[in-house]
């Protein structure tokens, strides 16, 4: 993309933000000594996200900085420009003209790629607002990923939504003005993406959205985000004590200007560098405050038996002996970060038990299967749970890896190869789901990075 250009999308399987196009794999070297680094965290998945697509539902402009570009961004971005919203990027600052309730484009196609947040954010928008027909296709991994449970409540308040393959999956097609609102039930246990699908639409319905959680939200801080930044674009959410009955009355979302913050799931990679190197890591733009649940990960670190400092906006991570391990820890309320916990856990002095995070089987990949086969690959011992793992300690022996076109996957296994004797990863261009500068960060580091 230009500098200084308008937004002109491309629909095409692959986004002009993928890195390492053409790249079959790469190889990260072993780390020559400890990191000693300060590190400038991309800006968080989460928010860019949540940002870019009520900016473009929004009345009147919004201005963005410190915005995620990555693939998932993009294809939010491309999306709301095929339905007429202006999006223009200086630099790193994005400013964009939303369409609030109209339809400017009132039919289409639009590509979410692999994005799992703009899949469950976009339908409730489509069906919502004013009235037109669109499609939504996606790659085929995301075509893989059930979105029932999203559909059925949309459905459940008069939205006509018709899958066009696999039922309820991608592709499927969305019929304008048909989702009136009213009272919706959900169940919370498997996606906390769906209850904000839900809410991040209810301001654009007739009838307002009463909505019940049936179960326990996995990662309800999530759904905290969609409300704080429902609140930052002028929208009213009412929420009870138990965090299960949300209220939204029609109204519409007003332009803002807003900060994005750094992504706390990037950080963890970087911050774990630090442990598995013994280094002195500077993470320089995230630090006390977040409300991103992954940042926990930084306390995790302590546990094991590194020196942690934090402020307003910084954290430093110290390491300077053996890692702690012999414990058990829930990673449910930071689930993207288990990966990262998985990947370093050999390097304790002892097993560690990761548990209640069945529902990453269902992300990018299966993830627990996906990490319990690469580390058994480096020559780890690893059992494998329906809801966790358990890794004992070991010396991670250079292998070639899988990714399971899984950004989470592929991050998580350059750490450990930089603390081990190395690793190659096939199909390294999946980071680019959420950081495509992450191999480059690596370099900068002083680790040895090389494409095959």
């Amino acid at each position: 993309m230009s500098h200084s250009a308008d937004f002109e999308p491309e629909f095409d399987a692959e986004s002009p933000w993928t890195a390492l196009k053409g790249v079959s794999s790469v190889r990260v070297a072993p780390a020559e000594g400890p990191l000693i680094a300060e590190v400038t965290v991309p800006g968080s998945k989460s928010f860019s996200n949540r940002a870019l697509i009520l900016a473009g539902f929004a009345e009147g402009e919004s201005v963005l900085t410190g915005l995620l570009k990555s693939d998932d961004t993009y294809w939010c971005a491309d999306a709301i420009t095929r339905l007429g919203a202006r999006v223009r990027f200086d630099g790193d600052i994005c400013t964009i003209t939303g369409i609030g309730r109209d339809r400017p484009v009132s039919d289409g196609r639009l590509h979410v790629g692999s994005a799992g947040t703009i899949a469950r954010f976009l339908p409730g928008f489509l069906v919502a607002g004013g009235a037109g027909e669109w499609t939504i296709t996606s790659s085929r991994q995301m075509a893989r990923r059930p979105v029932g449970p999203l559909f059925d409540a949309l459905k459940s308040g008069g939205a006509a939504i018709t899958s066009l393959g696999q039922a309820d999956c991608y592709p499927a097609k969305f019929r304008g003005g048909s989702f009136a609102g009213g009272r919706l039930e959900m169940a919370g246990n498997v996606s906390s993406q769906f209850i904000s699908g839900l809410l991040l639409a209810a301001p654009h319905t007739r009838e307002g959205v009463e909505l019940a959680v049936t179960s326990s939200i996995v990662q309800s801080d999530y759904v905290r985000i969609t409300i704080e930044t429902m609140n930052q674009f002028g929208v009213d959410v009412v929420v009870n004590d138990e965090f299960n009955r949300f209220s939204v009355n029609p109204q519409p979302y007003r332009g803002m200007t807003l900060a994005v913050e750094a992504d706390a799931s990037t950080a963890t990679y970087f911050a774990a560098l630090a442990a598995v190197t013994r280094g002195d890591i500077i993470l320089a733009n995230i630090g006390e405050g977040t409300r991103q649940p992954d940042f926990g990960f930084i306390a995790i670190l302590a546990r094991l038996g590194c020196t942690v400092e934090k402020g307003a906006g910084w954290t430093r991570i110290v390491c300077s002996g053996p890692l702690k391990g012999g414990f058990e820890i829930n990673m449910k309320p930071l689930s993207d970060a288990t990966l990262t916990l998985a990947a370093i856990a050999p390097f304790a002095d002892a097993p560690i038990a990761i548990t209640n995070v069945g529902h990453i089987r269902h992300h990018e990949s299966d993830r627990i299967a996906a990490i319990c086969t690469e580390l058994a690959r480096a020559g780890i011992k690893v059992e494998e749970h329906p809801d966790g793992l358990t890794v004992y300690p070991g010396t991670p022996r250079f292998a070639v890896h899988e990714t399971y076109e899984d950004h989470r996957v592929a991050m998580a296994l350059a750490v450990m190869g930089a603390g081990g004797a190395g690793a190659e990863l096939k199909n390294p261009g999946c980071v680019s789901k959420t950081c495509p500068s992450f191999f480059d960060e690596l370099a900068k580091l002083g680790i040895g990075v090389s494409a095959r």
